[in-house]
């Protein structure tokens, strides 16, 4: 049995960024709840030299829009990294899964053999779509996402495994 493009893409992309969406809507119960600034957890990280939480929600967000778009042969969407709250950050997680949702599903699924050119800053890499989704978009956007759960789960929100995934 084959897995289509489309079912190895969406539908994990969806699952989560709307639990990153749940994961920052209890950070921010936290930090009410506790009187915490919430800029102190929106701009943790894990290390200094690693960007702070609002940063790997828009990053993660980029991913998963960029990722469907470019495997659905259409134009990535460009949006602005002014989010400030974790209210903006889950609207903008909420527009992504809005923008991939919207994507034909039979473009996708007609991609894994199509090459896709993707670049950050100077360097530029061409891909099947396959490998692209399977061993660059997919590992970047969950190297991110499981940021977003530990600097949070480091700074005391109580998450657990549960909420990293989902539902599905």
């Amino acid at each position: 049995m084959t897995i289509s493009m489309h079912a190895a893409s969406v539908p994990v992309f969806r699952q989560l960024l709307n639990s990153l969406s749940e994961v920052l809507a209890k950070a921010e119960n936290h930090a009410i709840e506790r009187k915490i600034e919430p800029a102190a957890l929106l701009q943790a990280r894990l290390y200094p030299d690693m960007f702070a939480l609002t940063r790997q929600v828009q990053i993660a967000a980029d991913f998963a829009k960029g990722a469907c778009a470019r495997l659905a042969g259409v134009e990535v969407p460009k949006w602005e990294d002014t989010e400030q709250s974790f209210a903006e950050l889950r609207e903008r997680l909420a527009k992504t899964v809005t923008f991939i949702d919207s994507l034909p599903q039979d473009q996708i699924d007609q991609s894994a053999d199509r090459m896709i050119n993707t670049s950050a800053g100077p360097k530029s890499k061409t891909f099947t779509g396959q490998t692209y989704l399977a061993h660059y978009a997919l590992p970047q956007f969950l190297f991110h996402a499981t940021t977003t759960y530990a600097i949070l789960r480091h700074n005391g929100v109580e998450i657990g495994k549960r909420d990293f995934m989902g539902t599905f």
